[in-house]
């Protein structure tokens, strides 16, 4: 249970000593050069060395377990850090850096600082957690459009992209999100400039095993690309049908529309205003939180802690002069 009292969310000793037993369980581990061995590794003692620095013997540099992860550098303290991923780790839909501003007493400027270096710690490596389905397993996909773009869409022939009757942007210049979710386990969002055939199938076979049973609606973005997986099953939204029983399965895409639901209102709701280049962060965050989400078993506590295990080999710095802008 959540105890705001506990000393890792008001000491910066204990909150170091917290992230020391998560990162370290068997010990300190240079982050220079990877050595465990405890008999080379020695704590540095004295009055003007700050509490847990360590140095390592076989590179003869110094380091503490800030060291390579997103908090590395920071002047913020350490138990705020620990705070802050516990609250936008138990947020089911997300905690503005206004509220964190408010609930840590630190700048907005500072609080935008760390929810962004939370949410680099909250992504996910794709790569090498394999695809999503497999043999006998189901996956759902959609997209969704949220929000106006930044940069307005150039449509083919010279169209120009027309308001809706109430004034807002027409689905062509809106952002768009693809999903995917395996039935009972993970989800993955991304987001994408354009959605074709070419781009959604992209993100499909990059992520959803082949040997998959793929559920969609009746987009003709995933009709040649269905063909590539076990089996290919659709609902047909148009004519209002979004569930359908056929030989025993239950037929829908409705897994992958809550988990856009929830995303919807985190973003109307709690943050209301997303700049596009950081669209990709907010989606890894939900992708996050749903990953580890009540109904697998997975507490408050225990998603902190994957958050915090996440932080390390990720930096997020502030752009600097002739960086990319968006980087």
């Amino acid at each position: 249970m959540f105890d705001l009292t506990n000393e890792i969310y008001t000491d910066a000793n204990k909150a170091r000593e917290h992230l020391e037993t998560i990162h370290w369980p068997n010990g300190p581990v240079c982050p220079h050069c990877g050595n465990v061995d405890p008999a080379r590794i020695s704590k540095m003692q004295g009055k003007s060395t700050r509490p847990g620095v360590y140095k390592c013997n076989e590179c003869r540099k110094p380091f503490s377990v800030t060291v390579g992860t997103v908090f590395e550098r920071s002047h913020i303290h350490l138990n705020k850090w620990v705070l802050a991923s516990h609250l936008m780790a138990a947020s089911k839909k997300g905690m503005s850096a206004h509220q964190l501003h408010r609930m840590l007493g630190v700048t907005y400027k500072t609080a935008w600082f760390m929810a962004h270096r939370i949410r680099e710690a909250m992504k996910e490596d794709n790569g090498t957690s394999g695809p999503l389905g497999g043999e006998g397993k189901t996956v759902e996909a959609d997209e969704m459009y949220i929000g106006k773009r930044e940069t307005p869409r150039k449509l083919a022939r010279g169209r120009i992209a027309k308001p809706t009757k109430s004034g807002k942007a027409g689905g062509a210049q809106k952002r768009i999100v693809v999903g995917l979710v395996e039935r009972g386990g993970k989800s993955r969002m991304f987001h994408l400039n354009d959605a074709t055939k070419e781009t959604v199938r992209d993100v499909l076979v990059r992520n959803a095993d082949r040997k998959s049973t793929l559920y969609t609606d009746e987009s003709r973005l995933y009709t040649r690309t269905g063909e590539e997986y076990a089996d290919h099953k659709t609902t047909k939204h148009s004519a209002g049908e979004y569930v359908r029983y056929e030989d025993g399965a239950v037929i829908h895409s409705n897994t992958i529309e809550s988990v856009f639901s929830v995303f919807k209102r985190g973003m109307v709701g709690v943050y209301q205003h997303c700049g596009e280049a950081h669209l990709h962060r907010y989606l890894a965050e939900f992708d996050f939180r749903y990953n580890r989400r009540a109904a697998l078993k997975i507490s408050d506590a225990e998603r902190a802690e994957d958050l915090l295990r996440g932080a390390r080999y990720k930096r997020l710095t502030y752009r600097r002069i002739g960086e990319a802008r968006y980087a």
